[in-house]
C-alpha cells in the first residue's frame, strides 16, 4: 500500500458527496484530477471501493469501511497539527458552526477579526435551513449554531448578537395601495414563501396566522437569495429579513411596503447545547463575542437603525 493523504481526502469527499463532480467542486480541483486520484487509490485494493451504474457512482460496503478508516486517519493528522501548534502556545483547533441561510449576511462579521487574530484556527461553517441546523445541534455535531428563531424543545444556552427585522418587500414602484388595510393588501398579493423548515418561513406564517390573513401563495423557494431574485424579477412579494436586502434597497431595486404589524422583530442568537463541554477554540470565540459584539454591531450594522 502506498496511498497518500491527498488520496484519502479525495476518496472521503467522494463518499460524502456521492459524486466525483461534486467532490471536485468542493475540493476546488478539476474533475479529471479527482478521477485520476480515485483510480490510483482504488488500484491499491483487490476489492472494489466503488462501482458505477449508468452514470452514478456507488460506494461498496468495503469502500464505506475504508472511508471510515480514512476519516479517522485525517482526524489524527489534524490532531497532530493542532497539538504541535498548541505546544507553541498558539490557539488551535476547529470551530464548527452551523447557520441558517440568512445568517450568511450576519455571521462573517462576527468571525472576521477573531479568525484573523487566530490564524491556526480552522473554521467549518455549514449554511443550511433551520431544521438541519437544529438537527446538527441535537446530534452534537457542531460547537455553535446561529438562528433567528429559538428551538422550542431543546435545552440550550444562548448569546444574543443582533436584532432581526422582517418587512414586506416587493419590486420598486409597486402598485400596492400604501394606506390600505393589512387584509386588503394581502388579498391581492402573490406571496413567495421559503421552504418548510426555514426560520423565515416559520416567522412569516406566524404573522399571517396571527393576523388571520388569507394569502395567495405564489411559489416556494429554498433560499433567501432565490426569493430576492424572484422579487427583483417582479414575480411577487415576500416577508424578508432586512439584513439580506441592503444593497437592493440602497439601489432602489426593492422597496419596503408599510404594513401594520411589521416589521417582525426577532433576534439573531448563537446557541449551543446546555452543559456542552466547549473546546478551547469555541470557548475563546464566545469570550471574544461577549467582549466585542457591541462594537461589531455598531461598526458593521449601523445602517440597520435607519429602518
Amino acid at each position: 500500500m502506498n496511498y497518500t493523504l491527498n488520496q484519502l481526502q479525495i476518496f472521503l469527499k467522494i463518499v460524502q458527496t456521492q459524486s466525483v463532480t461534486k467532490a471536485s467542486e468542493e475540493l476546488h480541483l478539476t474533475q479529471p484530477a479527482v478521477s485520476i486520484q480515485l483510480k490510483n487509490f482504488q488500484d491499491q485494493f483487490d476489492i472494489p471501493l466503488t462501482e458505477v451504474v449508468g452514470r452514478k457512482i456507488y460506494i461498496t460496503d468495503f469502500g464505506k469501511e475504508i472511508a471510515v478508516a480514512a476519516e479517522n486517519i485525517i482526524n489524527q493528522v489534524h490532531a497532530i497539527n493542532f497539538k504541535t501548534l498548541a505546544f507553541k502556545g498558539q490557539l488551535t483547533g476547529r470551530l464548527k458552526i452551523s447557520i441558517v441561510s440568512t445568517g450568511k449576511y450576519v455571521m462573517p462579521y462576527f468571525l472576521s477579526d477573531f479568525m484573523n487574530k487566530h490564524s491556526n484556527v480552522e473554521l467549518q461553517m455549514d449554511v443550511t435551513n433551520k431544521s438541519k441546523v437544529i438537527e446538527s445541534l441535537e446530534n452534537n455535531e457542531i460547537d455553535l449554531a446561529l438562528v433567528s428563531v429559538l428551538p422550542q424543545n431543546l435545552n440550550i444556552e444562548k448569546l444574543d448578537l443582533l436584532q432581526n427585522k422582517l418587512f414586506l418587500v416587493g419590486k420598486k414602484n409597486s402598485k400596492i395601495k400604501k394606506l390600505a388595510k393589512t387584509k386588503e393588501i394581502f388579498n391581492e398579493l402573490p406571496l413567495i414563501f421559503r421552504e418548510k423548515g426555514s426560520g423565515t418561513r416559520q416567522t412569516m406564517e406566524r404573522f399571517i396566522n396571527r393576523a388571520k390573513i388569507l394569502v395567495i401563495k405564489k411559489m416556494e423557494l429554498t433560499s433567501n437569495e432565490a426569493v430576492k431574485q424572484a422579487l427583483l424579477a417582479g414575480l411577487g412579494y415576500s416577508i424578508m429579513p432586512l439584513i439580506g436586502i441592503r444593497n437592493e434597497l440602497h439601489n432602489h431595486e426593492l422597496e419596503i411596503i408599510p404594513v401594520k404589524g411589521l416589521p417582525i422583530k426577532t433576534t439573531w442568537s448563537l446557541i449551543w447545547l446546555k452543559g456542552k463541554n466547549h473546546s478551547p477554540v469555541s470557548l475563546s470565540f464566545l469570550e471574544y463575542l461577549k467582549r466585542e459584539k457591541s462594537n461589531i454591531v455598531h461598526n458593521q450594522f449601523h445602517w440597520y437603525e435607519n429602518y
